[in-house]
């Protein structure tokens, strides 16, 4: 495992979104055409390079002051629309802007101490894909066919992702595609990227990722290889494809659910599950990514937003925040075309063009971020409940291997209440001091909360006022 996953907090950004770019590659391209032809190859257009990485550039600050230590990126390279149709996986995506501008970004990330994470779709390409052109044209016996599965003996019978007829599906077990991925893996990590999202990991066999990231581990032994993966045996995938991580969907869902059901047994539930998967491989843990509903829009409740972020601070794993919601962004994921255009919108030119109303928010991540930083422990740490009821939760996280020297470790109490009253958690804080605490709505969280405000002095440090929450520490 690498070792500096042991502090990290990723930013997740969706680039095309991000830059503005055109929805596809057509809407950008200008007024001169390829050639075209008549069997079966698609037509190329002049499509111009629009160097807009420097975009995201203009951002490196904002991201490295908001504490985060790398930048998880959406897809890069050269695609028909959405980044994962992929059709060339050795080129930036000309909406983007080319190799050049791409090596310029990883060197300024590198300059603020950020590392960058690259999305990789290995599953499927899309259909201007030029290896799928020499399928359609040499028939399904050709090299090129044996690159894809096939559904039927038709010409055009094969096998696409979750029935999207635009993204054609990879044959896993043909070597011509492992040789790729390998190779494609391999050369990002040569320009300087420090790892690799898995997009679908769930959908491609397990036995090929064990199979491509053996190589790519051996040329890069510090690389990181995170799987998409929604439902399952996240520990067993991890075992079985030898990835690093898997992404967190179980404790995604049970953030946002209980809290707005204000049944914390849910989450209670849920961390269990997450001790399981940690004690196996590295989860990486979020509440919100480029595919689902802004959390902001999510929870019923925006006084819960701390609660959220207070869980993803003080649980095992690799969290990621996704580029606005530190800013309260909202946007509702629809299924039908287009529609993630809502949760991948174009950014300002520069964080001083920010709605002011965001940033009460961005600086509570600045502090619970700082918090997790300030303790990497937390990365591998282990948590048990102390106490649950309907509308609260206390969890005690401790280091997985406990203190040095068999003496005991670091430890923190989380409280979270979700009550309309305050509450008095019948839990043993001795020893135990407030490192953060808050409570209200997003303009309310620009500072943290006295917890012995309006209350007596002899007010127990596991009292919570109504709606917030409370990180202790150990002294």
């Amino acid at each position: 495992m690498p070792t500096w996953l042991d502090d990290a907090v990723l930013w997740h950004v969706y680039p095309l979104g991000f830059v503005g770019a055109e929805p596809s590659s057509i809407d950008a391209v200008g007024d001169g055409v390829g050639d075209g032809v008549g069997d079966g190859r698609p037509v190329q257009p002049v499509q111009p390079v629009r160097h807009r990485l420097d975009r995201l550039e203009a951002w490196l600050d904002y991201a490295a002051d908001l504490g985060c230590s790398g930048l998880l990126l959406g897809p890069v390279f050269a695609s028909g629309t959405h980044g994962y149709d992929t059709e060339d996986h050795f080129r930036i995506d000309p909406r983007l802007g080319d190799e050049a501008d791409f090596d310029r970004l990883v060197a300024a990330a590198r300059a603020r101490g950020l590392r960058v994470v690259l999305d990789g779709v290995f599953n499927h390409v899309g259909r201007s894909f030029p290896v799928f052109a020499e399928a359609l044209r040499f028939g399904p016996d050709s090299p090129a066919g044996r690159w894809f599965r096939r559904t039927g003996d038709g010409p055009d019978d094969y096998a696409t992702f979750e029935g999207h007829h635009q993204l054609v599906a990879l044959n896993h077990s043909e070597p011509a595609v492992a040789d790729h991925v390998t190779r494609v893996l391999t050369y990002w990590l040569d320009r300087g990227i420090s790892g690799w999202r898995l997009d679908a990991a769930y959908a491609v066999p397990p036995a090929f990722w064990r199979t491509v990231l053996a190589p790519a581990r051996a040329a890069h032994p510090d690389a990181w290889f995170l799987a998409e993966v929604i439902h399952g045996d996240y520990a067993e995938f991890a075992r079985e494809s030898t990835v690093d991580s898997v992404t967190q969907y179980e404790l995604w869902k049970a953030i946002w659910s209980s809290l707005n059901d204000r049944n914390l047994f849910e989450l209670e539930w849920a961390l269990r599950r997450h001790g399981e998967f940690a004690a196996a491989e590295l989860p990486q843990t979020f509440t919100g990514n480029d595919d689902v509903t802004r959390l902001a829009t999510r929870l019923d409740d925006q006084r819960h937003l701390g609660h959220a972020l207070a869980v993803l601070m003080c649980v095992a794993g690799v969290p990621s925040i996704y580029a606005g919601d530190e800013q309260a962004f909202c946007g509702t994921k629809e299924e039908r075309e287009g529609g993630d255009d809502a949760i991948r919108p174009a950014f300002p030119a520069t964080p001083a063009d920010l709605a002011p109303s965001g940033w009460p928010l961005y600086r509570l991540h600045q502090r619970l971020l700082a918090f997790r930083r300030a303790n990497p422990w937390l990365t591998h740490a282990r948590t048990a409940t102390e106490h649950v009821v309907n509308r609260g939760l206390a969890l005690r996280s401790s280091p997985a291997g406990g203190g040095a020297d068999g003496a005991a470790g670091p430890e923190t109490l989380l409280l979270l209440n979700l009550d309309d009253e305050e509450y008095d958690f019948p839990i043993d804080a001795g020893g135990f001091h407030h490192a953060e605490t808050g409570q209200g709505m997003v303009e309310d969280l620009d500072s943290r909360s006295d917890p012995a405000t309006g209350r007596g002095e002899n007010t127990p440090i596991t009292t919570v006022p109504a709606h917030g929450w409370s990180i202790l520490v150990s002294d």
